[in-house]
């Protein structure tokens, strides 16, 4: 035991084939297994049963026998583990999602989801590549493969997302893609967000895709548009094999139509799987072609609400049989990522993942293992995870240039009036699309004001790459503050610039200053005070503390937020997402406004 008391971990595990033979003599009762599992009801996610009366035999983090009686794999120096008629299930996984949303490390993130059952991740680090570029995607790459479970990573496509529209703090191409594909760990191709490029033959996008293909990889989609007719079946022939963006039923059921998988995400801000679920509890599709993710959990909705076991739940509610939406999570996920004869089902020669569950309905989760060895339990992670150092290099990153006052976030009216109309940026609770609303502001000594009584407040982008100073500034409707208050973030996807909204334009520069102190994270000020913080100094992106202090602040910063007037649901995700853009309707970037519907930068007034 450690120091803190928790087993120390070996996460190195021998393939299949240099397993076989030991595998092979436990199966038969020639070797004894380093555990046995007794007694469980197995969730069989190949044949959709449960099965009672099952036992499991687990040598070298790999299942060797899964059936009625392993009493012949049992030795001198096996360990047994009486499952006493509770459910076996297979590790959760987590299709796609983004580490970085969790404001923690790779190591700090997986502590946090080991208690709620994920034992595999399929992580997209396109934040820290907007703004570290290739480093910063092997910095994580390498702190993936050191976990104890399984961290799969995969190469951003889109970095800047929209080139033209955006600026970010890095670029990557086809060769940076066709390096990275020799890595270890790299399971394929992170979400091809330019969907105009795919559909256009964009060179870049296509030598992505190309490089990916090539190397027998997985390309991840992401079609972020309601059009279903000719420009998504461009993007579907240009190579995308999955897509998590679908906020609809039809959306879900033209994915699976096309060959494609429908990945159906709950986040801390994404709720989208009550709505395409429909595809297949009305519709009666397949559920085979259809995934589970998160895409966006933070670190508070981690430590209180769950990660897979909560989307699991959540889709379960929605009328899905128990057994259907663990496959959705399991097996299915594994399958799309060719990794089927690794993880995703309890069966022999695959990694030990597998949970021991009292309640199949509800998932309540009393023990995870990971390789074969006891993770978590009740709750709580029973196993060390070292801490992991990033260098130096991958902090400082935020570069203001100077400092900023009230009079950076004045709007000049265009022209001698009292009025204006102007586009504002409107926010959808519970989802990622904006609306391209319309407001008429009043105008003062030539600046145009904000119109707090119908909850239109400033927003303004501020470069933080290179130094330069320069300030975009814009409106959006929906936070509903009430207050004098600003809240400004170095997370700002994709490009990561930083993003401040608020009611009081004072407010808005000490809030930005801050950031520029501290090496970036997200505060909130309110009439020159400051109310709640959190420390990214990571890339700007990232919290160096345990994802509980981390969980804590945010709570902090959440709670802050609402008693500015804030309404919104993690209110937090939709300001990060404000400059995304790569999903309509409208966005602000370092160039000015994006109408995503056209891929075109428009004037802020009418």
């Amino acid at each position: 035991m450690s120091s803190s008391g928790l087993k120390k971990l070996k996460p190195e595990i021998k393939s299949w084939a240099a397993s076989a033979p030991i595998l092979v003599d436990v199966a038969m009762g020639r070797k004894p297994a380093d555990m046995v599992v007794r007694n469980g009801r197995l969730v069989s996610v190949y044949s959709g049963e449960i099965v009672a009366g099952i036992d499991i035999a687990i040598v070298e983090g790999r299942f060797a026998y899964v059936g009625h009686d392993a009493t012949h794999c049992i030795g001198a120096t096996t360990k047994v583990v009486d499952a006493e008629g509770r459910y076996l299930v297979p590790g959760l996984c987590d299709a796609h999602m983004h580490v970085e949303s969790g404001m923690v490390t790779v190591t700090e993130f997986t502590r946090a989801v080991v208690p709620h059952g994920t034992t595999s991740m399929f992580i997209d680090p396109h934040e820290i590549a907007n703004v570290l570029g290739l480093e910063g995607v092997r910095l994580m790459h390498d702190e993936a493969m050191a976990m104890p479970v399984n961290v799969y990573v995969q190469m951003p496509s889109c970095v800047p997302s929209a080139p033209g529209l955006e600026n970010g703090g890095a670029e990557i191409g086809a060769a940076e893609v066709l390096e990275a594909m020799s890595w270890p760990n790299i399971i394929g191709l992170g979400e091809v967000m330019n969907f105009p490029g795919v559909a256009n033959n964009d060179p870049t996008m296509r030598g992505v895709i190309d490089a990916t293909m090539n190397a027998g990889k997985t390309v991840g989609g992401h079609y972020a548009s309601p059009d279903l007719g000719r420009a998504f079946h461009g993007y579907v022939a240009g190579g995308p094999e999955d897509d998590h963006e679908g906020t609809r039923a039809e959306d879900a059921i033209a994915r699976v139509r096309q060959g494609m998988r429908a990945m159906l995400r709950l986040g801390s801000a994404w709720y989208d799987v009550a709505t395409q679920v429909k595809a297949i509890t009305e519709q009666g599709l397949d559920s085979r072609n259809f995934i589970l993710c998160t895409d966006d959990s933070h670190s508070g909705t981690l430590v209180h609400d769950g990660h897979m076991d909560r989307v699991v739940r959540h889709a379960i509610a929605q009328g899905l049989k128990p057994v259907t939406a663990i496959q959705m999570a399991t097996i299915n996920t594994a399958q799309h990522f060719r990794l089927e004869r690794e993880i995703g089902s309890i069966t022999p020669g695959r990694r030990a993942d597998f949970l021991i569950v009292s309640d199949l309905s509800a998932l309540t989760i009393e023990r995870v293992y990971g390789r074969g060895v006891l993770l978590a339990e009740q709750g709580k992670l029973v196993a060390d995870i070292a801490p992991y150092e990033y260098p130096a290099k991958a902090k400082n990153t935020v570069k203001l240039g100077r400092k900023f006052s009230a009079q950076d976030f004045d709007i000049k009216s265009p022209k001698p009036t009292k009025n204006v109309t102007a586009r504002v940026i409107g926010v959808i609770e519970n989802q990622a699309p904006t609306r391209a609303l319309e407001a008429e502001l009043s105008v003062s000594d030539g600046i145009v004001q904000m119109d707090r009584r119908n909850d239109v407040c400033q927003i303004a982008l501020v470069e933080r790459h290179r130094g330069t100073g320069q300030v975009t500034n814009a409106f959006v409707s929906g936070f509903g503050y009430t207050l004098d208050c600003a809240l400004a973030s170095t997370v700002a996807h994709d490009s990561h610039h930083i993003i401040a909204v608020g009611t009081n334009k004072d407010d808005m520069a000490k809030a930005v200053n801050r950031l520029g102190e501290i090496g970036g994270g997200v505060v909130l000020y309110s009439k020159g005070r400051e109310l709640a913080c959190v420390e990214m100094p990571i890339a700007g992106l990232m919290s160096d503390e345990r994802a509980e202090v981390v969980a804590a602040k945010a709570d902090k910063l959440v709670k802050a937020m609402a008693a500015m007037g804030c309404t919104l649901n993690n209110a937090y995700m939709q300001h990060s997402l404000l400059a995304l853009v790569v999903i309509p309707e409208l966005r602000i970037s370092d160039i000015g406004l994006v109408d995503v519907r056209s891929f075109e930068k428009v004037d802020l007034f009418l």
